[in-house]
């Protein structure tokens, strides 16, 4: 058993969380996947339906080579097998949402075979989820039960569009696991530009697979390779945040261990988190394969790809999360920490990279990732709408390095830059807040202050910390603006330390 494995202590002794994940991305493309329909959010119902959407007789799909070539470019950031032959199948099932009563999946022959994630833990250590798969799917549309007390209304804006649903291994052994895993993935899309990762919206949700077992039964099938017998796993459809795939996994492993405690079996099922209660309720029973009863598409070709248009794409691939983090350990000399927390969001390391040219990087990356940071939060804004630029962050730190503010009256510079004062120049000789650092001046202050205080003074030879008694008031009189440094260096000088 790892050390890191999350152990459910039950009334008959401890347990342990088996989790697998299908995380459904919709792909970044203005066209959905076999039509040339518009997607977006914030359409009107059904505004955004071509017949193939439809399914109107006669209309046959056309496949959309963007949506594809975003396939690819995920498969290759995952570091997974791209598959040069693939095929599209018929998920037939009947619901009315769906009016073509299939989904054109795929199934045996996905484009994207194995890859791998590795994710960071709070802690700083690491683990590697495994991908089984990629493969591409149209949504289906949507059901609103809540417009009428008789009736269910069908919005078929998001049907046919493009979903890129990502399967991994049952690799991960907790809540937190599961939700560092799909934050990282998420991560790893928005930088590649395949799906904007908004969780809000539905674009990015995830089907979490739970199941429990006793401890060392995983090592155990996993070296095997056999999961067979392992526990009884339950699907949790559609979570979507990070939050929701916690509780849900957390309520749902102790609703299993108390199950097989009482000597019952758990049932194979796919179930709902229900956000407000906190728990999940049974959807249906779970499907299998050949329930779904799939056959190749007979209105779709095979897929097949040229090794040289993929190799295209992996020489336009972006610099991915992991690879930023170690170039902005070795270039700036960032921690881990610094590093991790700034890559985590695409926007927020463009950001840090403007406001570092030239700079104390290290400075930087702590008032982006502080001061910043927490008034954007407060404001509920992002990076991108920060009223602060980068060059008025690097300007801030310039005048911080260069001796002319001290770090607490850049303080006060960064909340009137906030609240639109201007840039931190003409704040500091507006307001009078330069830095003394006048010697001459210093020394008067110090002069007055040993001839008031001389046994004050006298004492600091026998206790040296007592000299912050005399920094603080050389702080004071100087209205906080003296230079630090250079009142300790005079200090010491003046009272023979």
């Amino acid at each position: 058993m790892s050390e890191n494995t999350k152990v459910i202590q039950g009334r008959t002794g401890p347990w342990e969380i088996v989790l697998g994940l299908e995380v459904h991305a919709q792909v970044a493309s203005n066209a959905k996947l076999f039509s040339g329909a518009a997607v977006g959010f914030g359409a009107g119902p059904n505004e955004q339906v071509s017949l193939v959407d439809a399914a109107m007789p006669g209309m046959l799909p056309v496949i959309n080579r963007h949506c594809v070539e975003q396939a690819v470019r995920t498969g290759l950031g995952l570091k997974a097998q791209i598959n040069l032959k693939s095929r599209f199948d018929r998920k037939n099932y009947f619901y009315p949402d769906l009016p073509q009563g299939y989904q054109i999946s795929q199934f045996k022959d996905p484009i994207v075979g194995e890859g791998e994630v590795i994710v960071e833990r709070d802690d700083g250590s690491t683990f590697t989820v495994r991908i089984e798969r990629l493969h591409l799917e149209q949504d289906a549309g949507k059901s609103l039960h809540d417009q009428d007390p008789n009736f269910t209304y069908v919005d078929l804006n998001r049907a046919g569009t493009a979903l890129m649903e990502i399967v991994s291994r049952p690799d991960m052994r907790s809540s937190e696991e599961a939700a560092a895993y799909v934050k990282k993935l998420r991560t790893i899309l928005v930088y590649l530009g395949t799906c904007d990762g908004d969780m809000e919206k539905g674009n990015l949700r995830a089907d979490v697979n739970v199941s429990v077992c006793r401890p060392g039964d995983y090592e155990k099938f996993r070296a095997s390779g056999d999961f067979g017998h392992l526990g009884t796993r339950c699907e949790i459809k559609n979570v979507n945040s990070f939050r929701f795939i916690q509780q849900a996994i957390e309520y749902e492993a102790r609703r299993q261990i108390e199950i097989l405690e009482d000597g019952g079996k758990v049932d194979q099922e796919t179930r709902l988190f229900d956000t407000v209660k906190g728990e999940t309720r049974s959807m249906r029973s779970k499907e299998e394969a050949h329930d779904y009863r799939y056959f190749p598409d007979p209105d779709l070709l095979p897929l097949e790809l040229d090794p040289a248009w993929i190799k295209r794409i992996e020489a336009d691939l972006p610099e991915l999360p992991d690879a930023k983090k170690g170039r902005f350990q070795s270039q700036y000399g960032l921690s881990a920490y610094d590093a991790g927390v700034l890559i985590s969001d695409q926007a927020k390391a463009d950001f840090y990279e403007a406001a570092a040219k030239g700079r104390d990087a290290k400075l930087v990356a702590n008032w982006v990732t502080n001061d910043l940071a927490a008034k954007l939060t407060a404001g509920g804004l992002e990076i991108g709408d920060s009223p602060i630029a980068p060059d008025a962050i690097a300007e801030l730190v310039q005048l911080i390095e260069e001796g002319v503010i001290s770090s607490k009256i850049a303080k006060d510079v960064f909340e009137r830059m906030w609240a639109g004062e201007g840039r931190a120049s003409e704040i500091v000789e507006k307001q009078g807040l330069k830095q003394v650092s006048d010697t001459g001046a210093l020394e008067k202050i110090i002069d007055d202050l040993i001839a008031a205080n001389p046994g004050q003074a006298a004492a600091v030879k026998d206790k040296p910390q007592a000299i912050g008694w005399f920094v603080g008031q050389v702080m004071k009189a100087t209205q906080g603006k003296a230079n630090p440094g250079t009142v300790n260096q005079l200090l010491k000088s003046k009272l023979g330390l």
